[in-house]
């Protein structure tokens, strides 16, 4: 006798529908698993006879073929596991398989018949919205991050007994139902905040230009002066996310195996902040099997790059292409999958091997080359893509034992969000959404500078030492911060402003 039931598997970021077909059929016993399974499919056979007998019902004596349609698709993890086991009762009569048709079946097994949570349930149910198949019973765990899509029914079953339980009178369980605004309301909350910051003005204000255009920015300062405690703080001033982001950024997190959630839902910006002695396949995602690396659990937040002269050479060239495209692609003999990696970069460094050269309080003994050569492991191109970098001096006595709070997150926070909307309205048929996604020809007719401001940034070019690739940087944050001022043109003290953020050029370059 031949089941079938349904199933999903992940690939990349997407989802695939799998159709399990099983034949119990007369012969010496034996069970035979194909269609590109790999290892934990390949185990399954135990963890299913095991869950079948302990759950009361019987293991046919009987050979047994199991097929995951379509053949040619590769199938990982465990999730398999309940489709399977059902397919097995159905085919060998234990149970009814008329309510088979609708619904999908997810979830691994434990040896007594327990459903255990996996990851990637999110792009799943994501999958199942525009299936025919609009019911999906999974794990209590999933439960949550699958009712978050509307258009499916989600039924969270704690064992295969209840399952069994359910098919057979599919009233006696209601679907798990959950209004996705409410969450991200409820979720859209920080424990960090700016206003716990001492000091510290000049970097504050450069980061709030970072992030009303989407620039990228590297804190150069010697260790002890915020520069951690300051990335940290990014994301509470950046746009308030929008349920579409919340859902692809949950969508990313789930199948990565990050989701700690309860509610399945994320209502914050990420903020990563890998090790430098990440690799750079963990860094820009990839594998066998590809997974998304940290740029793209990074996707509309923030990747912090700690150190970042201490990154291995491969790993910060990886960098070029997703900050350039906002994705990365990795490619396989059989499939290229593409992986989202919008987010703001946030470097940190020492402005010296030993830290002190902008420490008035210590002695700074690095010899210039010495520190040439440490500044020099960031090659130019990665820098191409930095549009601000800035000075992070020690915090002074009297503004850490001031006593009076420092402006809030929210604060800052509204003049960010009347910002994006500018440009928003600005590049609304021009495909981008903010001042860092400008080409060269959008530079050109939206950052006109008079007179003033032109012969200023000349000067800038000449005297200060400022290099031509930081020309197009100038006048990209000069358009934010005429933004920020709610200006239309850019005004000379905006350029001003704008060229004290590359002032470090000489010294890195």
């Amino acid at each position: 006798m031949i089941a079938k039931t349904y199933s999903f598997t992940v690939v990349g970021l997407e989802s695939y529908a799998i159709e399990i077909e099983v034949d119990v059929a007369n012969g010496l016993p034996a069970i035979n698993l194909v269609g590109l399974p790999d290892t934990a499919i390949k185990e399954s056979r135990e963890r299913v006879r095991s869950a079948i007998k302990n759950s009361g019902f019987q293991w046919p004596a009987q050979r047994i073929t199991i097929n995951l349609a379509p053949s040619d698709l590769r199938k990982e993890g465990a999730g398999f596991d309940l489709a399977i086991a059902l397919g097995i009762l159905a085919a060998s009569g234990q149970i009814d398989d008329r309510q088979f048709k609708n619904y999908a079946f997810l979830g691994e097994l434990s040896l007594d018949g327990e459903i255990r949570p996996l990851c990637g349930v999110l792009a799943i149910a994501l999958a199942l919205a525009n299936y025919p198949i609009k019911n999906i019973i999974l794990p209590v765990e999933n439960a949550p991050e699958a009712a978050i899509v509307p258009e499916i029914s989600v039924w969270p079953l704690k064992n295969l007994n209840a399952v069994v339980q359910f098919l057979n009178d599919p009233t006696i369980y209601p679907p798990l139902k959950l209004i996705p605004a409410e969450i991200l309301t409820h979720q859209a909350q920080y424990s960090l905040d700016f206003s716990e910051v001492k000091g510290q003005y000049f970097a504050k204000r450069a980061l709030e230009v970072a992030v009303s255009g989407g620039h990228n920015i590297i804190l150069i300062g010697a260790p002890g002066s915020g520069k951690t405690m300051l990335a940290k703080r990014i994301p509470t001033i950046m746009p308030s996310i929008t349920l579409k982001e919340a859902l692809e950024i949950t969508k990313i997190h789930s199948v990565a195996g990050t989701l700690s959630t309860k509610v399945g839902l994320l209502g914050t910006r990420p903020f990563r902040s890998p090790h430098h002695s990440i690799s750079d396949v963990a860094l820009i995602g990839g594998g066998s099997l590809p997974r998304p690396g940290e740029i793209t659990l990074a996707h509309s937040g923030v990747l912090f790059l700690d150190e970042l002269p201490e990154f291995s050479r491969k790993s910060l060239e990886a960098l070029r292409q997703p900050l350039e495209d906002h994705e990365i692609c990795v490619s396989r003999i059989k499939k290229t999958l593409k992986f989202p990696a919008n987010f703001i970069l946030v470097a940190a460094l020492n402005p010296c091997p030993c830290g002190n050269y902008f420490n008035p309080q210590k002695v700074c003994h690095c010899h210039t080359t010495k520190i040439k050569n440490y500044l020099g492991k960031i090659s130019g191109p990665l820098l191409d893509r930095i549009d601000i970098h800035i000075a992070v001096p020690p915090v002074k006595y009297q503004e850490l034992t001031q006593t009076q709070d420092a402006e809030s997150s929210i604060a800052i926070k509204l003049r960010v969000e009347n910002a994006r909307k500018i440009q928003q309205k600005r590049f609304s048929t021009f495909g981008i959404t903010c001042n860092a996604q400008m080409t060269g020809k959008l530079i050109k007719k939206f950052c006109l500078l008079n007179k003033n401001a032109e012969e200023l940034l000349r000067l800038a070019i000449a005297e200060l030492g400022l290099s031509a690739r930081g020309y197009n940087k100038v006048l990209k944050v000069s358009r934010t911060i005429s933004d920020l001022a709610q200006s239309n043109a850019i005004q000379e003290e905006h350029v001003s402003e704008a060229i004290q953020y590359r002032a470090l050029d000489r010294s890195i370059n």
